[in-house]
């Protein structure tokens, strides 16, 4: 296992976007420290910054986070990419591939536009978790995104296709939706404002946009084979499942070709 043990506070934020365990598995150490991570003209390099300890394996460990560190496996493919820690922005945001954990907080645009892999974040994380950049034409891409804690506002905003579990959740999660699965043990007001297409699970909600039509309760086998998905990934999450659910039909806003499943 390979480690990077940030020694101080970083002077600036850092772009992590090149630093994954296959990019580092073909650099000596000293090629490695090298490696430039400033974004600003102070010209902050790898080994300013973290002691680095190479091993050529598939996976890498972040000994000690902080919320200046961008972009933190946002170019993984492969592999397993560990911190012990909090990050910054844009966690692990177009990744095709591979399992990243965060022990700590994630900071805003986690998964943005991440097609494959794990993200798992065993805090909180904020605005726009797997939500689209400025500009952006889709969010969550095909990854599956777990946050244990709570999720900021605009969680899944624009999420084209994947899987975003989430804890709590704040206003407009899901809105935009063109497709995919968020399910959230509660989230705020106006879950789905805007959704084309999709499917929301959640616990208890804030208020429904008026443009959400009640469609009544429904016993689903796509709703069993859900809730198996589901339960390789949360327990919790799975038991929203299991208990009678309502159908909330739209966005009637746009294609209303959404839903949100609540409690029934």
């Amino acid at each position: 296992m390979s480690t990077l043990t940030l020694r101080e506070a970083p002077p600036e934020r850092l772009d992590l976007l090149p630093i994954t365990p296959l990019s580092l598995s073909g650099l000596s150490q000293g090629e490695a420290e090298r490696l430039e991570i400033g974004t600003s003209r102070r010209g902050v390099r790898l080994g300013d910054i973290f002691t680095v300890s190479l091993d050529g394996s598939d996976t890498l460990t972040i000994e000690g986070g902080h919320e200046r560190l961008d972009q933190v496996g946002a170019a993984l493919s492969e592999g397993t990419l560990r911190v012990n820690g909090d990050v910054g922005q844009r966690l692990g945001a177009g990744m095709a591939g591979g399992r990243i954990t965060v022990s700590g907080y994630a900071g805003p645009y986690a998964g943005s536009g991440a097609t494959g892999g794990l993200i798992t974040v065993e805090g909180d994380a904020g605005d726009h978790a797997g939500g689209a950049l400025y500009g952006a034409k889709a969010g969550l891409d095909g990854a599956t995104l777990i946050v244990r804690g709570r999720a900021g506002d605009h969680c899944g905003d624009r999420m084209r296709r994947g899987t975003i579990l989430v804890g709590r959740a704040g206003a407009h999660a899901g809105a935009r939706m063109i497709a995919g699965t968020l399910a959230a043990l509660e989230v705020g007001d106006l879950p789905g404002f805007g959704m084309r297409r999709g499917t929301l699970v959640v616990g208890r909600h804030g208020a429904l946009s008026p443009t959400f039509v009640e469609t009544g309760s429904h016993d689903l086998v796509y709703l069993r084979l859900l809730a198996r998905h589901l339960q390789g990934l949360s327990e919790a999450h799975a038991a929203l499942l299991a208990r009678p659910l309502r159908r909330y039909s739209g966005d009637l806003a746009t294609l209303a070709k959404g839903e949100i499943w609540v409690a029934a």
